[in-house]
């Protein structure tokens, strides 16, 4: 099953957090919010050609330790590991993007369906340009976070939609149950999503952080700052300004050997 035995301390002390913390509301918000400002969204690794080992010693080395990012297998089972050993109950589970009923998707994102006492809550520090904080597991219920608002909704075929909304425009970003998944279950899909020539994963760098107001992306070559309500600002990096934005715009932590072949790629 999953485990909790997570250095605490060494976790805090990577997304900035030294307040107490407790099996609460207050803390979780708190904890969710500093991952996404600390921890980078990002698909490197598969560009590297190395596999993605989601166990967790390998993820808290990966993220905390080296000061890296990845992508939602990644985070969720750090931030899980780190809940439970905090006593939240945590359930992982697999989404699929967007809307199947519009355009069906394979499960291939992970997120965290968080409880403590009475209350319950989707969190989901591993999508990139998603939640800020944690929702109450509750249909209809619109919070605002940033520049943008978010709503949980049942679908027709009774499964979670996650939606986001900015200037009066809905999307569904995911759709997800409540069905637990096991670490089997999480492995199979992250050896899809790393591996798959289909997958956008294995297709060009991704870099993403998000902040309150703005979603800051390099895809390959291509910059973008994206605001709601404003035109995109975007821009094609040469070789040395796609380096120098690894290294200071999402401050990485990557070899220089390991930026020469990430380059290469593009």
């Amino acid at each position: 099953m999953w485990s909790d035995e997570v250095d605490l301390d060494a976790y805090l002390e990577r997304i900035g957090e030294t307040a107490p913390v407790r099996p609460d509301a207050a803390t979780l918000n708190r904890l969710h919010r500093a991952h996404v400002a600390a921890i980078r969204f990002e698909n490197l690794d598969v560009m590297l050609g190395r596999p993605i080992d989601v166990t967790l010693a390998a993820v808290e080395q990966k993220l905390v330790q080296r000061g890296r990012g990845g992508y939602c297998y990644e985070h969720a089972t750090l931030f899980g590991a780190v809940l439970q050993a905090i006593g939240f109950r945590v359930d992982r589970l697999l989404a699929r993007t967007g809307d199947p009923l519009e355009e069906p998707r394979p499960r291939s994102h992970m997120t965290l369906r968080v409880a403590a006492g009475d209350e319950v809550w989707l969190a989901d520090v591993g999508f990139g340009s998603g939640l800020l904080e944690p929702l109450p597991l509750a249909a209809g219920q619109r919070r605002r976070q940033g520049a943008w608002e978010y709503e949980l909704v049942v679908g027709p075929d009774g499964a979670w939609r996650l939606r986001e909304g900015a200037e009066s425009t809905w999307r569904t970003v995911q759709t997800f149950t409540e069905e637990p998944q096991y670490p089997v279950d999480v492995e199979v899909a992250n050896y899809d999503t790393s591996t798959n020539p289909r997958s956008p994963f294995t297709q060009r760098c991704i870099v993403m952080r998000k902040n309150a107001g703005a979603v800051h992306s390099l895809i390959g070559r291509e910059y973008s700052v994206e605001r709601p309500g404003r035109p995109a600002r975007r821009e094609t990096l040469s070789d040395q300004d796609f380096a120098s934005a690894l290294r200071t715009e999402f401050a990485l932590r990557l070899e220089p050997a390991e930026v020469r072949m990430l380059t290469a790629t593009l």
